[in-house]
């Protein structure tokens, strides 16, 4: 039998010790955010949005984001409900405060798509 080198046998134990911490956190399911986002959106299934189409509301931006359509959107929340606002100006930051114009409701109708009015 050859000798093992030291530094096999470590590669070796990190390699498991890898494997095992996978296989834990995979036993625990998913993490405390994931939880919460997912019974957000269970609650926001279950209740009629706080916004109207063709209506204007004041939202804090909490982030700004790349939209799917390669624009930046303005993310924010009218009484808990998520308002994405497109054609925001090149200016705004998170925590500014902003008028948005709701244009549609996504499928399940928990969140909005908005365009920008104006920066309060």
């Amino acid at each position: 039998m050859m000798p093992t080198s030291p530094l096999v046998v470590g590669a070796v134990a990190v390699v498991g010790l890898l494997l095992a911490v996978a296989v834990v956190r995979r036993a625990r399911g998913p993490s405390a955010d994931a939880r919460e986002s997912k019974r957000a959106h269970e609650t926001a299934q279950d209740r009629e949005p706080p916004v109207a189409i063709g209506e204007t509301y004041e939202l804090g931006v909490t982030e700004l984001t790349d939209h799917h359509s390669g624009s930046e959107v303005a993310v924010g929340k009218v009484e808990g409900f998520v308002v994405f606002t497109a054609d925001v100006p090149s200016d705004l930051s998170a925590g500014d405060v902003i008028r948005a114009r709701v244009l549609s409701f996504n499928e399940g109708r928990t969140s909005a798509d908005a365009t920008f009015v104006t920066k309060v």
